[in-house]
């Protein structure tokens, strides 16, 4: 049985296994502070434990609810927060001479595709949280008239 543990300020998958009797814990890999599950930790385990068999969609869910935004004091919360506040500060102090004035032309059009991707991000989740858009299940309605147009 395979599950998410935190120890300390970080998260490990841990697996139990069964040896002599006793249940030891097999430590399958470390998911750093936000214990998310990527494609490269499920490649890097499922090739250093071919043996181990793991509900990977499971323990996704599992890990992605550690986050519990209706405690405003917890350190999630604070970090996340500081975190929104550290990107908008960084963002604010982009000036678009920077971006067309880079030496690099692949350098600036990354920045503006990831600009314009985070723009798209940001506004998924502000409708998301809008209780207003927000349907039966807490997921966004789909509104009349089909989809929004980008400004």
């Amino acid at each position: 049985m395979a599950f998410v543990r935190r120890k300390g300020n970080s998260f490990y998958l841990v697996h139990n296994v069964r040896r002599g009797g006793k249940v030891r814990q097999l430590h399958l890999a470390r998911l750093g502070d936000k214990g998310r599950i990527t494609d490269q930790v499920v490649k890097e385990v499922s090739k250093k434990h071919p043996f181990v068999e793991l509900n990977w969609r499971a323990l996704r869910e599992q890990a992605s609810q550690k986050i519990n935004l209706a405690d405003s004091n917890s350190p999630e919360v604070q970090k996340l927060v500081s975190l929104l506040r550290s990107l908008h500060l960084e963002l604010a102090d982009l000036f678009p001479p920077v971006v067309q004035f880079s030496e690099s032309p692949a350098v600036a059009k990354e920045l503006l595709v990831q600009l314009r991707l985070l723009q798209t991000t940001i506004q998924v989740k502000l409708a998301q949280f809008d209780p207003r858009t927000r349907g039966r299940f807490g997921s966004v309605s789909q509104q009349p008239g089909g989809a929004r147009r980008r400004s």
